[in-house]
């Protein structure tokens, strides 16, 4: 074509495409953003900001049940479960205008709502009209997988997108799935109420964390009521009225039957990829589902690039946002120059109470890739604030090189890690290694403290004995 409506057509209003389009709109291009459902996407309306509302409501409980050991006469909470849920809904409320429609057109996006689909290359359809654009970025993200187990679609199996309807509390809760989903939310509806049970496949919860960090998390679910039951195989679900059931497991020496009100399935989830019209196109998939891309987010056609949850390997919010800019900035600049994407420092968060953080290795990883590497730990039961606050659960461990003080990977258990793994993330990104982080003011007592004392653990380990006494001898002379 001699000349296009659009710069660049996002498809997707989630995490990603807002991101892309925000991006466009800023240098001046002209783009069009699709989304055929809610704006904000999983993020603002299925995922991070309710599930978080909801683990506040939970913590508040615990904290009036635990409230003996802070010499307070401890409180068996009264919860208003549709109360709570209102709440959840409130707080995405609140937050949704800043993901409108309004507010991106006045940012200078051409918002549409409607099914989008990829005519060719430079021709999108929505609804009636048809498009053209010289790029486009796809960021349709991803929802929950429902696994192919026998009767589980006869008992209404809630998810982390539909479990926001309920009103009422389940008397008997079951989570399928010892994730990162599963362990928040049974943790939550734990602390609100419900007799919780976790089925996982796996010999550990989060797997992809240090067994330590699975062991810790699994004590902490136990002593609030949680019936962890670990490296079963679902096999099939008997419903009964209204989402209620059994399932039946294999153990390996015999069959669980565990009987629920509801289910909850948190298995992961699978990349949306079907009805924008990739087949047509010969946009080739991998093996898990989700849209191939290069290194520059590049799709098979040249001209379109996705990122976000449909795109992987990472599904989190702050990925998408990460890819979201090389997506948009290739898309719009790479006649000129393209940029790789960085998956170089990716930090993540569980928020369970333990919370879990991590960035780069874990001790797993390292070990499997043979590099030679050692390890620092904080315990925070050593830690002043922490010890005041009543919160001494968890540790700080740090991978540095051999020798060395540069940070291959950190991984954090206790109260506010998601918080203290930021000092981590900046040390690791722009290439300070644990002494600058030691040489760093830190206001006492803050937990904040702990990434100093953590270094200071790795300096005290790599002191210069040879120095020191030689200044041990130099001060004997001078006495």
């Amino acid at each position: 074509m001699a000349r296009y409506e659009n710069n660049l057509i996002v498809i997707g209003g989630g995490s990603a495409g807002l991101i892309a389009a925000y991006i466009a709109a800023t240098v001046r291009a002209r783009v069009t953003l699709i989304e055929r459902g809610d704006m904000g996407g999983d993020c603002l309306n299925t995922g991070c900001v309710p599930s978080k509302t909801l683990l506040a409501s939970a913590r508040v409980a615990a904290t009036m049940r635990d409230a003996g050991r802070y010499g307070i006469a401890p409180v068996s909470p009264d919860i208003d479960f549709a109360a709570v849920m209102s709440r959840v809904q409130e707080a995405v409320a609140r937050i949704a205008p800043k993901d409108s429609m309004a507010r991106y057109r006045s940012l200078g996006v051409d918002c549409v709502a409607g099914d989008a689909r990829i005519v060719d290359p430079h021709h999108v359809a929505v609804g009636d009209r048809v498009l053209s654009t010289r790029s486009i970025v796809i960021a349709t993200g991803a929802r929950p997988a429902l696994p192919p187990i026998p009767g589980l679609n006869e008992v209404e199996p809630l998810t982390s997108d539909n479990i926001w309807s309920l009103r009422t509390r389940p008397e008997r809760l079951l989570v399928l799935g010892g994730g990162p989903i599963g362990c928040e939310l049974a943790q939550a509806f734990a602390r609100l109420g419900s007799r919780v049970t976790i089925v996982d496949l796996e010999h550990r919860l989060l797997p992809r964390e240090d067994a330590e960090v699975g062991a810790l998390v699994r004590a902490s679910l136990t002593a609030e009521g949680v019936d962890v039951r670990l490296a079963h195989r679902a096999s099939r679900f008997v419903p009964g009225a209204n989402g209620a059931g059994e399932l039946h497991a294999d153990t390996g020496s015999g069959t669980a039957v565990i009987g629920f009100d509801r289910v909850l399935v948190a298995v992961g989830r699978r990349a949306v990829t079907e009805g924008i019209g990739l087949e047509a196109l010969g946009i080739t998939t991998t093996p898990a589902g989700t849209i191939a891309v290069d290194d520059y987010l590049r799709t098979s056609r040249a001209n379109i690039f996705a990122c976000g949850d449909c795109v992987g390997p990472y599904q989190f919010t702050h990925m998408a946002s990460h890819q979201a800019w090389y997506a948009a900035v290739n898309a719009l600049f790479g006649w000129a120059r393209k940029f790789r994407v960085n998956y170089r420092i990716v930090p993540w968060t569980t928020y369970t109470d333990p919370e879990v953080a991590r960035v780069g290795l874990s001790e797993e990883e390292a070990l499997r890739s043979g590099r030679r590497f050692e390890v620092t730990r904080f315990g925070f039961d050593d830690h002043d604030r922490s010890i005041a606050d009543g919160a001494t659960e968890g540790f700080i461990k740090v991978l540095t090189e051999q020798g060395r003080d540069r940070i291959l990977g950190v991984t954090i258990v206790g109260q506010h890690a998601g918080e203290l793994l930021a000092e981590y993330v900046f040390a690791m990104t722009h290439g300070l290694g644990l002494k600058a982080l030691m040489s760093t003011i830190h206001v006492y007592p803050t937990l904040a403290e702990s990434a100093k004392l953590t270094a200071g653990a790795w300096r005290k380990a790599h002191a210069p004995e040879g120095v020191l006494r030689l200044a041990a001898w130099l001060h004997a002379l001078r006495r």
